[in-house]
């Protein structure tokens, strides 16, 4: 049986534990299933069991994470029977960490995030790899703490720049809630003649691309690239593209296009060019997936930029 897991990531004093509380103690969301809460991060909020709605709720405090494995859990999984888990993530340790010490039938069924308003950009700042990686799997954000002078834009950025389809709120501290309803237009214009991606954009372009390649096919784009070849490549082809960094350095890769070009013996390994391209759609009757191609129209030498690692943020 496939036992559905309520994941709730945030740093220490993100709300995790009052949220989990509530819920708890809300009938509609309880119909006689048995839980398992598994608690990785003890703050100042305690649980309060005689509060629940069920009785049928068990804790299980984990002080290590290396202290859960899949037998151990698929063992209190038998013993108490249980029909769904709710787990306080501790925010200094990666999900994925946690991922690997489940039970194969559990899977996640819904994961929030938390996160105080007054703290997030301190930690963006100064953990970025840990906030990028609650952030890329979640399903909502929650930003709890906030005041009239928080900058919900400076967070609805640094939201979009790891995960462009979780939803946003924001909890004010006398209790209103707000939905995130800011647009995320593209910072180039999609319907120009040939689309000029800054190089400050690079990342945004190659995601938005990957993610909706139609929209792109046909139409033309300027942007500046890094040089590769691969060891074994057709002739006249080669790869533009650039290094980007999604949270933090140990994660930089390369991230290029496929070109066609009469000229690509001319390119050197790492030269850094401005081009023209448009952009085509190729079909891989393999695995029948679709990429995108860009036929090459014109080159130009580049310096390369200022910032020469391209970046979400």
């Amino acid at each position: 049986m496939q036992i559905p897991i309520y994941l709730f990531t945030g740093f220490l004093e993100s709300g995790k534990t009052k949220f989990i509380q509530e819920t708890l103690e809300d009938d509609n969301f309880s119909e006689g299933e048995t839980t398992l809460l598994i608690v990785c991060e003890e703050g100042e909020e305690e649980y309060h069991k005689e509060k629940f709605a069920d009785e049928g709720v068990y804790i299980h405090v984990c002080e290590d994470i290396n202290d859960l494995s899949p037998a151990m859990l698929s063992e209190l999984e038998r013993k108490l029977d249980i029909d769904r888990v709710m787990i306080e993530h501790n925010g200094m340790t990666q999900v994925k960490d946690l991922m690997e010490r489940l039970p194969e039938n559990w899977a996640i069924y819904q994961e929030v995030m938390f996160a105080d308003a007054s703290t997030f950009l301190n930690y963006n700042t100064n953990m970025r790899s840990l906030v990028v990686d609650k952030l890329q799997g979640c399903e909502l954000v929650v930003f709890n703490r906030c005041t009239d002078t928080t900058d919900k834009m400076q967070l609805h950025k640094i939201v979009r720049g790891s995960n462009r389809r979780t939803n946003i709120i924001y909890e004010y501290e006398n209790g209103e809630i707000e939905r995130d309803e800011m647009e995320d237009p593209l910072p180039f214009d999609i319907n120009a003649p040939i689309i000029e991606v800054k190089d400050e954009d690079y990342a945004v372009w190659y995601r938005d691309i990957v993610e909706d390649l139609v929209k792109y096919s046909g139409k033309k784009v300027c942007f500046k690239g890094i040089v590769a070849f691969a060891r074994k490549q057709p002739r006249n082809t080669f790869y533009l593209g650039r290094h980007v960094m999604t949270c933090c350095v140990d994660d930089i890769e390369y991230m290029p296009f496929p070109c066609k070009w009469k000229g690509a013996e001319s390119l050197h390994m790492r030269d850094w060019i401005t081009v023209t391209a448009a952009i085509e759609i190729e079909f891989n009757r393999r695995d029948g997936s679709r990429s995108p191609m860009l036929r090459i129209l014109t080159v130009t030498p580049a310096q390369k930029p200022e910032q020469e690692v391209a970046t979400f943020f």
